[in-house]
């Protein structure tokens, strides 16, 4: 696929994107990089996008965040040091800066576009809900260790950050005390706010800077249990609970951003 992302659009002020779920990279950029494909998928966000499959306006980003990293700022968003990439050498040699700034054409398209995406839905609708959507690991000592500290580390992390917590109050409670209430795989989900991740990243920071009134951008990262982190394999029935439970949430933000 050479497409940088997809755009589903439907009749609600629900979005969700999934800009981690790609794992696909120019041939040129592949050609320089150390990092095998197995590597860059543990660090990836898979199945990200089955899970919001059900939100009516969907955008999905096809390439790696070793292409280019949406979620970072502009001037940090290609890993070119190990520092920026949880320690991993991504490149055998450094890349250049043709290659970088052909890379920085995705990062500058997308935003351009989410902004006129934004737009015509904040015209349509008045206010709007992003659910930004990420998975995250918990196994990093390696495939046999132990995993990670459950009371640092929720099944859903709402990252709430950069947005205007007051605000936004009236829609953040209820969204959060229904995924608490909602059954998965037949018990209730841990779910807290601003533990492992604040929703810190790139787009949430974009979205309340350029919809200040009435852009709400919410950071959800689901810990990897519905997969193997190491091997990459899914589990299908948690992967299709998971689904069901987003589906189960929307009625709730649409019926809080309705005019009173």
């Amino acid at each position: 696929m050479s497409d940088w992302w997809s755009v589903h659009c439907g009749c609600s002020p629900i979005i969700a994107t999934a800009i981690h779920n790609g794992d696909l990279v120019r041939s040129s950029v592949e050609e320089v990089m150390t990092i095998s494909r197995d590597e860059r998928l543990r660090e990836e966000d898979p199945f990200t996008e089955f899970l919001i499959r059900d939100v009516p306006n969907r955008i999905i980003f096809h390439r790696s965040r070793f292409e280019v990293d949406l979620n970072r700022a502009r001037d940090q968003a290609v890993y070119v040091s190990p520092e920026q990439a949880w320690g991993i050498n991504v490149w055998k040699t450094k890349p250049g800066k043709e290659l970088v700034e052909e890379s920085l054409k995705l990062h500058d398209a997308y935003y351009g576009m989410l902004r006129e995406f934004l737009t015509e839905h904040e015209k349509r609708h008045g206010r709007f809900v992003v659910l930004d959507t990420h998975s995250y690991n918990h196994r990093r000592d390696g495939p046999d260790a132990p995993h990670g500290d459950p009371k640092k580390m929720p099944e859903i992390n709402i990252g709430t950050f950069s947005m205007d917590r007051d605000r936004w109050a009236f829609l953040i409670d209820p969204f959060i005390e229904k995924l608490r209430a909602l059954t998965f795989c037949g018990r209730s989900l841990d779910v807290r706010e601003n533990i492992s991740f604040q929703g810190k990243g790139e787009q949430t920071r974009f979205i309340h800077e350029a919809f200040p009134q009435n852009g709400c951008a919410i950071a959800i990262e689901f810990k990897k249990f519905f997969m193997d982190e190491w091997t990459g394999q899914p589990d299908e029935n948690a992967l299709k609970e998971l689904r069901a439970l987003i589906a189960s949430v929307l009625p709730v933000l649409e019926e809080r951003l309705q005019p009173k």
